[in-house]
């Protein structure tokens, strides 16, 4: 079978569509009407995506204020947001360009979420002649709402786990029935653990085998056939073209990793310094059987966070070296991330986000063939 291919999930959003999340968050305008530019953006998203012959689509997360918050708030400034939720969280990820990300604060129970991915699924099946996927975040990233120390009164941290590990299952689930083939887990918080920044606390809680632990509460609840179409995305951030966690040494995550019992992991590289060594870990720590299903690492070979465009024959070059490490068959091509987690993000080492969307698309179209071109020089 020729080297699969797959995408992150998000792509930069027009300007028109960030300047509109602006207006809505100053009461410009309502919903209905914010909701009309993430429709257009999100069906010229999937258009173009098509045109690059990517294996499946999505509507590049242009109707979600962040991967990882669209459950619970309308807008990354917390317009719209979820019951039992303030504004005033902890931070997620400190940029190494010094911007930063919150989330919000869980002040009591019950936690549930306001949106579920399906409503984008089922928007997406509508427009898509290919499969389309769904990118949904992790338990371990909004297990971050709740307080570091302590317990809320009438809402303890293990009510809590049990509530969020539901909502999550529920949203992989009503995905698949929504329509998508695949389902991917955002899980950028993995590297970030290791980072141990003393400006963020959760950092410094050695909090990685409690993130796999509690990822996989949700992911065994899945059948080891469902599990084969599950991924878990790691990266080391990317936002505003920079990132949260690259100089934390790779091995930390990665020998951990893949503890996750999912069938399927989208892993940054294309922007490591050292991808042999990348390419080998990923080799060694894969599963073949990881309850049943066999562990594919889907290596990124294109960097979304520069303008610079890989050939087809970078994206050959690099696929030809992974597979000295990783079996062929558990080999496929991906991003290093998606190519604009947030919803504001007016991508600044490529000029203006338009500029970003259309340099996307080519980087796109350059994996597809590349992976074609590794196909072919490896056999399969």
């Amino acid at each position: 079978m020729p080297i699969p291919t797959e995408l992150v999930g998000s792509l930069p959003r027009p300007m028109k569509l960030q300047e509109a999340y602006q207006s809505y968050d100053d009461g410009a305008i309502d919903f209905a009407q914010l909701e009309a530019e993430q429709d257009k953006a999100a069906e010229d998203s999937i258009k173009r995506l098509e045109q690059t012959g990517e294996t499946y689509v999505t509507d590049g997360e242009q109707r979600e204020s962040s991967f990882a918050t669209y459950p619970i708030t309308d807008t990354l400034a917390g317009t719209g947001l979820a019951d039992n939720l303030a504004g005033d969280g902890q931070f997620f990820a400190i940029f190494d360009d010094g911007h930063h990300r919150q989330l919000p604060r869980l002040t009591g129970g019950p936690f549930r979420y306001k949106r579920f991915a399906s409503e984008f699924v089922e928007k997406n099946k509508v427009i898509a002649v290919k499969p389309v996927k769904q990118a949904v975040i992790a338990p371990s990233m909004l297990m971050l709402l709740y307080p570091l120390e302590g317990e809320l009164d009438g809402y303890s941290r293990e009510q809590f786990l049990d509530d969020l590990c539901d909502e999550v299952e529920k949203d992989i689930r009503q995905a698949f029935a929504a329509g998508a083939e695949r389902v991917s887990i955002d899980f950028t918080e993995g590297r970030l653990a290791n980072k141990n920044d003393a400006r963020n606390p959760w950092t410094n809680k050695d909090m990685l085998q409690e993130f796999i632990d509690l990822n996989n509460r949700v992911i065994d609840r899945f059948s080891a056939e469902e599990r084969r179409n599950i991924g878990i995305h790691t990266c080391p951030g990317g936002d505003c073209d920079s990132v949260h966690s690259k100089e934390v040494p790779y091995e930390k995550l990665l020998s951990k990793m893949f503890q996750l019992n999912a069938g399927y992991f989208l892993i940054q590289c294309a922007s490591e310094e050292d991808r042999e060594s990348v390419y080998e870990l990923c080799g060694r720590y894969s599963r073949e059987d990881a309850n049943g299903v066999a562990q594919v690492c889907f290596m990124g070979v294109i960097n979304p966070l520069s303008p610079e465009v890989e050939t087809p024959e970078q994206v050959k070059e690099q696929l030809v070296a992974a597979a000295k490490h990783i079996p062929v068959e558990r080999l496929g091509a991906t991003d290093d991330c998606g190519f604009s987690p947030f919803s504001r993000d007016v991508k600044p080492k490529h000029g203006s986000p338009d500029f970003a969307r259309d340099i996307a698309m080519q980087k796109i179209a350059n994996r597809v063939e590349g992976a074609r071109l590794a196909s072919e020089e490896l056999g399969v």
